[in-house]
C-alpha cells in the first residue's frame, strides 16, 4: 500500500480561506478513493482557533513533545479525525495559531518553519512513514528542505519521495538572511539551498530539494518558465523543468451539487436547469432589492478584489455594460481601490448593480446558482475554481485563456446544431476584447434555443477530481 502524506496550511472544512483549502479538502478524498483500497493517504496542517467546535470535539490526541527550533523550545501536541477515508493531523500550539485568521501575521516565516519543524518531529516519533511528503506552498516548503538537509538520515525517512505543488507562484516566503538560523534553524551550509535573488526564498529551496514539482494546471506550468508570469523564479523552474508538470485541479462535486444544495433556494439539476435557476435568481433579486425579472441576464464576478484577478478590464467596460439590459452583482473583498470603485457603481445604477463587499461562502453558491453569466477575466489563474463551480451551476464563463483557465474553459462554437466549447474566452489583456465576449454571452443567452444548448454542456463538463486524481497516483508510481 502507497502511504502519501500532504503538509499544508489549510484544508476545508477544518480552515480555509481560499482555493489551497478546497484543494486539501477534497483532492486527499479523491485520491484515496481511486486508489481503491491501495493507497493511505493522511494529511497535516495546523490546528487554528479557527475549526468549528463539530470538528474539534471530534479530534483524538495522538502525541505530545517539545519542538527545537533554533534556540526556541515549544510545546506540539499532536491531534487526529478521519473523514472520508483520510486521516486528518492537526499540529497544536496555541502561541502560534491560536489568532484570528490564518496568514498575514508579523510572524508567518516563524509559525510555519514551527509547524514544518513539528511534521518532520512527528514522523520521527510515528511508526506510520509517508512513502511520498507531498507539500503545498510557501507555508509547507520547509518541510521538503528539513527532510532533505536535517531529517533524511533518520531510519525509516531516507527512502522518502518529496512532491512540491506550487499554486500560486506569486507568494514563495522570502526573508532576509540575517534570521536564516535564529528562525529558521538553518546552517551556513545550507545557505545555497534556499539563496534566491540575495534573500532566502523558501520555494526556491523546496523546488531544489524536490524530487517532483507540480502546478494546479498545465497551461500554469508552462507559463511559470517565462518571466512574466514567474514572479522572479524562471530561472530555477527552468533549471529544475525535468520535474515539472502541470496537473489541472478539480473540485467537489459533493459540496458543489446544485441537485442537493440546501444552501440555495431551488434544487435543480442539467435536466430542469432552466425552472431551477430563474427560482434562485428572483430570490437572490428579492433579496438583493432588484427588480424580479426573468428576462434580464444576471453577470456575476466573485473574485479577490486584486489586480491580477483583471478588475482594471472589468472597470473600464463596467459603464458599457450597465448600459445595456443586464444585472451585475459583484461578491468580494480586496484593494481598496476596487471595492471603492465597485459601491461606487452600484450607487451610480442602483436598480441594476449591487456590490457586496464581503466573502461569505453559502452567499457565493447563491450567487453561482442565481447568475447567468459569470466573468473571469484574470491576467494571471493558476487554475482558478470559480470558473468550475459556476459551470457545475449552470453559469456560462466568459473568461481570459491563461493558466487552468484556459485549460477548462474553450471558446464557444456552434454550427449544424452541434455545440462546441464550454464558454466564452478571449487571447489578450483588453478591455475591448472583455466587452466583446460578454455581449456575445448575452446575446446567446437571449436565444433560449441556443441558451439551453450551451448551458446543457457547460454543466456536464467533468470537473470532479476523478480524472486528476489518477494523474496524482501516476505521477508518485513514477517516484
Amino acid at each position: 500500500m502507497k502511504k502519501i502524506l500532504f503538509v499544508g496550511a489549510e484544508a476545508m472544512p477544518f480552515a480555509s480561506t481560499g482555493g489551497l483549502g478546497d484543494v486539501l479538502g477534497s483532492l486527499p478524498a479523491a485520491l484515496a478513493e481511486a486508489g481503491k483500497g491501495d493507497v493511505d493517504i493522511r494529511v497535516i496542517l495546523p490546528l487554528y482557533s479557527a475549526m468549528k467546535p463539530e470538528w474539534r470535539e471530534k479530534l483524538k490526541a495522538e502525541l505530545v513533545f517539545d519542538v527545537q527550533l533554533s534556540w526556541r523550545r515549544q510545546y506540539c501536541g499532536i491531534h487526529s479525525l478521519v473523514k472520508d477515508g483520510v486521516t486528518y493531523y492537526f499540529v497544536d500550539n496555541e502561541y502560534y495559531f491560536k489568532r484570528d485568521g490564518l496568514y498575514g501575521q508579523y510572524d508567518d516565516g516563524e509559525r510555519y518553519a514551527f509547524f514544518c519543524m513539528a511534521v518532520m518531529e512527528f514522523l520521527c516519533r510515528s511508526e506510520w512513514k509517508p512513502d511520498v511528503l507531498h507539500a503545498h506552498d510557501w507555508q509547507a516548503a520547509l518541510s521538503i528542505v528539513y527532510l532533505e538537509r536535517k531529517y533524511k538520515l533518520v531510519e525509516g525517512m531516507y527512502d522518502i519521495k518529496k512532491v512540491f505543488t506550487i499554486h500560486n507562484i506569486e507568494y514563495q516566503g522570502q526573508y532576509d538572511f540575517s534570521i536564516l538560523g535564529d528562525v529558521f534553524a538553518l546552517d551556513e551550509e545550507d545557505h545555497g539551498t534556499v539563496e534566491y535573488g540575495d534573500c532566502i526564498n523558501l520555494m526556491k529551496a523546496a523546488i531544489e530539494c524536490s524530487h517532483k514539482v507540480t502546478t494546479v494546471s498545465p497551461k500554469y506550468a508552462e507559463e511559470i518558465r517565462g518571466s512574466e508570469y514567474s514572479h522572479g523564479l524562471s530561472h530555477i523552474l527552468n533549471k529544475y523543468a525535468y520535474k515539472l508538470c502541470g496537473i489541472l485541479n478539480g473540485i467537489d462535486y459533493n459540496y458543489y451539487d446544485p441537485q442537493n444544495d440546501l444552501v440555495i433556494a431551488c434544487r435543480y439539476s442539467v435536466s430542469d436547469f432552466a425552472v431551477g435557476k430563474s427560482e434562485n435568481k428572483r430570490d437572490l433579486q428579492r433579496k438583493l432589492g432588484l427588480s424580479e425579472r426573468d428576462d434580464v441576464p444576471m453577470i456575476a464576478l466573485i473574485s479577490r478584489l486584486a489586480s491580477h484577478k483583471g478588475l482594471d478590464l472589468v472597470a473600464n467596460i463596467a459603464q458599457k455594460m450597465l448600459n445595456e439590459n443586464i444585472q451585475f452583482v459583484v461578491l468580494g473583498r480586496g484593494e481598496a481601490r476596487f471595492e471603492d470603485f465597485f459601491k461606487s457603481l452600484e450607487a451610480r445604477y442602483p436598480d441594476k448593480m449591487r456590490a457586496l463587499i464581503e466573502y461569505d461562502r453559502d452567499l457565493s453558491k447563491r450567487i453561482y446558482a442565481a447568475a447567468d453569466i459569470f466573468l473571469m477575466p484574470s491576467k494571471s489563474e493558476p487554475c482558478g475554481l470559480s470558473q468550475m463551480i459556476a459551470s457545475r451551476y449552470g453559469a456560462i464563463p466568459v473568461v481570459r485563456e491563461t493558466g487552468g483557465l484556459y485549460d477548462s474553459i474553450k471558446g464557444y462554437l456552434e454550427h449544424d446544431g452541434i455545440v462546441e466549447g464550454n464558454g466564452f474566452t478571449f487571447a489578450n489583456y483588453n478591455a475591448e476584447e472583455l466587452l466583446d465576449r460578454v455581449n456575445a454571452a448575452v446575446a446567446l443567452w437571449n436565444d433560449q434555443t441556443k441558451r439551453k444548448n450551451l448551458i446543457e454542456r457547460v454543466m456536464t463538463v467533468d470537473f470532479s477530481w476523478a480524472s486528476s486524481a489518477k494523474q496524482y497516483l501516476g505521477m508518485y508510481e513514477s517516484l
